[in-house]
């Protein structure tokens, strides 16, 4: 099976949600990540040329970096439930989609808070995070 890469902030409470939110709606373990921070994120950054000015979460599947609403409703696609119909998001138009993400990655700080330190997933888990 090919797997996609999501790419987050390993500073972000409201990122490591979504991870865990992530690996608990995708059994089949599509989905391997890797913090933005990390050299592989940053490795992965420059592959894909994305912006410095990207901070908070990046889908990386079939060779193609996907950022903000575009990263997050394609995620949603491979996840199992009815968060699969949050793909059908993708019918609005981007510039409102973008916007709504742009509010929550500005202020996710402020709502969530930051990360004193890193989950340690179990060893099923953790051979789906690229992080060395």
């Amino acid at each position: 099976m090919e797997h996609a890469i999501v790419l987050f902030d390993g500073d972000c409470n409201f990122c490591d949600a979504s991870v865990q939110f992530i690996i608990n709606h995708d059994p089949a373990g599509y989905y391997q990540f890797a913090s933005l921070q990390s050299e592989i994120g940053e490795e992965l950054r420059k592959k894909h040329e994305i912006p410095d000015d990207v901070d908070s979460l990046v889908l990386i599947q079939d060779g193609k970096a996907y950022v903000k609403s575009d990263g997050a409703i394609r995620i949603s696609h491979h996840l199992t439930g009815l968060w699969k119909l949050a793909f059908y998001l993708k019918s609005f138009p981007r510039p409102l989609r973008d916007a709504v993400y742009d509010t929550v990655a500005r202020n996710r700080y402020k709502v969530f808070g930051k990360l004193d330190s890193c989950m340690l997933p179990p060893p099923h888990i953790r051979k789906r995070f690229l992080d060395k």
